[in-house]
């Protein structure tokens, strides 16, 4: 079970019960929820519409108009449709979606259920990465005798594979990578068929609509947004935490609230979101319209404040290398454009040559904007520009002294289950270069013409790509070796 405290500024809604660490079962949610009343599709459109319900997982999309283009779809086809939660969220700093599936599936399972019978579904789909919320799901679904119309597909835990066009292809059994073609899953989703599909937080908001009816959902909120907001806090936060909160509530309430101040900047919306500077980030309320305004995004509804004890620079290029190996790779600015912005970024964070790499990031980062096949390069770019413009002046002092002398302690979670590191012989390398250029953005080279070989393991999908710089090294100076973990080096 998901360990992270649940907080709440007003009375909870989709947090409701789960004060406790444990999960609400079948019994236990009835008594917290009344079961929704069953719609058909034209109403249950309108409910959304009335509730102006949004998706919560990244790009805020109305609900009624996925509703109704899946079923625009499904009578221009004739067929029957599919009805998928997005449960995987492989951002590793969000944690919002796997606590409701961990602790209060069945808020999801009403939302889910609701948009199945409108639709006159053949099944309802929960793809999810997380061991525990897989089985808390399938509890779930044996609780409430759902039998063959629902079913979990486990995928695995990468950051591109909510993506939907990705989570599709993983339901239908390929490679859960973005597609290279651009989609539509309300036209052709599971099995070729019209797929209604959004994120775990999105079905308990319909449910909570639903329950609650468009006035009363109302009354929490902003006019504009209305109901609540569930929202992610790590970071340098004193008390991570999941945190309920009424949209329209001010940032720097939410911050006090998990222990922690704007400092130099926080990272909203997450790793495909954007910096705001302390000061704007105070005085910038939990809304879509507000963060916007303020530059920023709600995104996947992740908030990460950055305190003064760590070096930005450093937390960003982590992020950068991490979100580099995590792409698809296949097309040329997941390829080459990512990783030149994480080697870029490193060379700035070591201080090499840090003017011209101050420039290479930004250049780099420009250029893989609307150039990809799914919008990974793009919410990249936006992470890496806006932390230059938040950061400049930390930047300014890795140009001039050569780094700001903080330590990088991690504060920004970049996990990976890789379990290989590259280790030189410094006495059979001849800085040759090779391994620079087959490892972009992994290795690069330093003023003397020799590889800075990463402390990080090698992320899985490049191990290929660090066994070739192994195999063609002219000096056999380089080797893979067994990460040892930090606790047996303790």
């Amino acid at each position: 079970m998901i360990k992270i405290a649940v907080r709440q500024i007003g009375p909870g809604r989709l947090t409701r019960g789960l004060e406790s660490d444990g999960r609400v079962d079948w019994d236990a949610h009835r008594g917290l929820h009344p079961e929704p009343r069953m719609l058909e599709s034209d109403r249950l459109i309108a409910l959304a519409e009335a509730g102006r319900l949004c998706g919560r997982g990244g790009a805020g999309f109305p609900f009624a108009r996925k509703l109704q283009a899946v079923v625009n779809s499904a009578v221009r086809r004739r067929k029957r449709t599919v009805v998928v939660v997005n449960g995987t969220e492989g951002e590793p700093g969000s944690a919002k979606d796997k606590v409701l599936l961990c602790r209060a599936p069945h808020l999801i399972l009403d939302g889910a259920a609701l948009a199945a019978t409108a639709l006159g579904a053949r099944e309802i789909v929960l793809g999810v990465t997380d061991e525990d919320a897989a089985a808390s799901v399938e509890l779930a679904i044996q609780e409430r005798e759902l039998g063959e119309r629902a079913r979990v597909v486990r995928l695995p835990e990468r950051f591109i594979t909510g993506e939907s066009g990705a989570l599709v292809r993983g339901i239908n059994g390929r490679r859960p990578i973005p597609p290279g073609r651009k989609g539509h899953a309300s036209t052709r989703g599971v099995d070729g068929l019209p797929t209604l599909l959004s994120n775990a937080e999105t079905y308990a908001q319909l449910a909570v609509l639903a329950g609650l009816g468009p006035d009363a959902y109302g009354r929490v909120g902003i006019p504009e947004e209305p109901g609540t907001v569930l929202l992610t806090v790590t970071g340098s936060a004193r008390f991570p935490a999941v945190v309920e909160t009424p949209a329209g509530a001010p940032l720097a309430h939410l911050l006090d609230l998990c222990g922690s101040r704007a400092g130099e900047g926080v990272l909203v919306g997450g790793y495909h979101g954007a910096w705001l500077t302390g000061d704007i980030a105070t005085r910038t309320q939990v809304s879509r319209v507000s963060l916007q305004e303020a530059g920023g995004t709600l995104g996947a509804g992740i908030v990460m404040p950055l305190g003064r004890g760590t070096c930005p620079i450093g937390e960003v290029a982590r992020v950068a290398r991490y979100m580099a190996a995590e792409s698809a790779g296949q097309c040329g600015p997941c390829r080459l454009g990512l990783p030149d912005v994480a080697g870029a970024l490193s060379a700035l964070a070591g201080g090499q040559d840090a003017a011209d790499a101050l420039e290479r990031v930004r250049k780099a980062a420009r250029m893989v904007v609307g150039r990809g096949a799914c919008a990974h390069p793009d919410g990249v770019s936006r992470f890496v520009l806006t932390a230059m413009d938040v950061f400049e002046s930390d930047a300014a002092e890795h140009v001039a002294h050569g780094g700001c002398g903080r330590p990088v302690l991690g504060v920004l979670p970049a996990e990976t289950d890789a379990q290989l590191q590259l280790e030189v012989d410094w006495s059979r390398c001849d800085g040759h270069g090779l391994c620079a250029d087959i490892l972009r953005g992994i290795v690069r080279m330093d003023e003397y013409n020799y590889p800075v070989i990463p402390t990080e393991p090698i992320p899985a999908m490049l191990e290929s790509d660090a066994r070739r710089a192994v195999a063609m090294c002219p000096g056999l100076a380089l080797r893979l070796v067994q990460r040892v973990p930090k606790e047996a080096r303790k």
